[in-house]
């Protein structure tokens, strides 16, 4: 599902909401958790899963083409956990 989909179904589901409503509601979801992960905080949403950010350290890797070594610098990536909830739910 993408963003404008779940905009366009929020708008449908809450027929008191007009897609604009939708729109700036998503929009304020997202920022909010971009902004707590921006942080170092850690997102918990709960029968769904859990955002967190994971920290790689800086490494020596190599060129594949020519096998030549270059320096990675560290770098900190969001990660996503599924919840037991969730995962129940898509094995069923």
């Amino acid at each position: 599902m993408t963003k404008s989909e779940l905009i366009a179904k929020l708008a449908r589901r809450y027929r008191q909401l007009s897609a604009k409503d939708a729109e700036m509601a998503v929009n304020a979801i997202l920022d909010a958790m971009t902004t707590s992960l921006e942080k170092g905080r850690r997102i918990v949403i709960r029968g769904f899963g859990s955002f967190g950010i994971n920290h790689r350290p800086a490494r020596t890797g190599r060129k594949s083409k020519s096998g030549q070594t270059v320096q990675v610098p560290e770098k900190y990536r969001p990660h996503f956990k599924s919840g037991r909830e969730l995962r129940e739910r898509i094995d069923s």
